[in-house]
């Protein structure tokens, strides 16, 4: 089932944008599943051509080369690429998080500057904030930005970066006063054509075979003052403030994903046959797709609940958390159960139910993890 929102926040382009995302989807996506996963990321052609058909940049303004859209977009785009199987591309990263810290934190100039290339592609962008030392407590980073004259002199390291092997232009947390905690984080973007910019490896994980995930390094890069989004020390409350749409946009791919592995398990159920009857037939594998469809019905409706109140300005920090979670929560168990009625099958890659279970585990832990999402709803309550 697709987004479903009330009229008031819908509107008729939606339809049409729908059928040109699933054709992209289709098209540029699933033939390639497999070569992505063997060479670790997608081709940069892929960004190109996004670009071209209006895939980029989908929630920024027309005045600065986007698509004038909502973030209802952004979730029918990230719907139909989890529909589509796809894990490889990067595409939330770029539109739904990169492009927005530019679009509320960069100076006018630059805002002209670097949005229209994220619009056509020319720019692939990614958010370095995790370090080998320092998880889910972004409080806790030392990546080192010193201020000298008109540049920044960054230092330090980054990991588990989506879009690292590919990007053009990273929005880099740093700290700008070691000693202030949480005040002294700043962001800065970097173009990764900068000397003193280097890639490591692109890490080779249990799951999103396809995603040029890598480590990134920052020896002496010294980038221009007007890089620094807002104002330094500004940094955490940036985070803070954007952190709910990447989390809504967790929660919209996991719901989405959730309802494909349910529909694919239906159907391999009802043509497979096991003790002279189709395995649908046994009441163990109705129940459990029972309670499956039952969990995704649950999810879509509170997802969309969320993607309602982000449109109109009104979901907030707990809201976004107790989303991500539960629906993170849940797709894992329904991707579990769904491949116990594959049998062995379900444990070859060939199939997507294998691939499906290994690419979701990670939603449990980016983003910020479940048992972050649990500190942070309950500071609420």
């Amino acid at each position: 089932m697709p987004l479903q929102i009330s009229k008031s926040a819908w509107s008729q382009d939606l339809d049409d944008f729908r059928e040109l995302a699933r054709t992209f989807c289709q098209k540029e996506l699933v033939p390639h599943q497999e070569r992505w996963a063997a060479q670790g990321q997608v081709d940069r052609e892929l960004w190109r051509k996004a670009g071209e058909v209006g895939l980029l940049a989908l929630s920024i303004p027309e005045e600065y080369g986007g698509g004038g859209g909502t973030f209802a977009h952004e979730a029918v785009l990230y719907e139909e690429q989890a529909r589509a199987g796809d894990s490889a591309w990067g595409v939330s990263v770029h539109n739904g998080i990169v492009a927005h810290y530019l679009l509320n934190y960069a100076s006018e100039e630059k805002k002209k500057e670097w949005l229209p290339k994220f619009a056509s592609g020319e720019l692939v962008g990614a958010v370095a904030m995790t370090e080998p030392g320092t998880g889910s407590d972004l409080q806790g980073i030392t990546t080192r930005a010193v201020r000298d004259g008109d540049f920044y002199v960054i230092n330090g390291a980054k990991t588990f970066i989506t879009n690292g092997g590919l990007a053009d232009f990273v929005v880099v947390a740093v700290k700008t006063d070691l000693d202030a905690g949480a005040k002294g984080v700043s962001l800065i973007a970097v173009e990764t054509t900068t000397p003193g910019f280097r890639r490591g490896r692109v890490l080779d994980k249990i799951g999103l075979k396809g995603q040029d995930t890598a480590e990134l390094f920052f020896d002496d890069v010294r980038v221009p003052a007007a890089n620094l989004l807002g104002a330094e020390g500004e940094g955490f409350i940036q985070l803070m403030q954007q952190l709910p749409q990447e989390r809504l946009i967790i929660a919209v791919s996991a719901v989405a994903g959730m309802e494909r592995v349910v529909e694919e398990t239906i159907a391999y159920t009802k043509q497979r046959s096991a003790f002279g009857r189709p395995v649908f037939g046994f009441q163990n594998t109705k129940f459990t797709l029972a309670e499956a469809a039952t969990e995704a019905a649950v999810a879509r409706a509170f997802t969309d609940q969320c993607v309602e109140r982000h449109l109109r300005g009104e979901l907030d920090v707990q809201g976004a958390a107790m989303a991500k979670l539960w629906t993170t929560e849940r797709v894992n168990k329904v991707v579990d159960d769904c491949l116990q009625l594959f049998g062995g099958y379900g444990y070859m890659t060939e199939y997507p139910i294998a691939r499906a279970w290994a690419d979701l585990r990670i939603s449990r832990i980016f983003g910020g993890t479940s048992e972050i999402m649990k500190e942070i709803i309950s500071r609420t309550l």
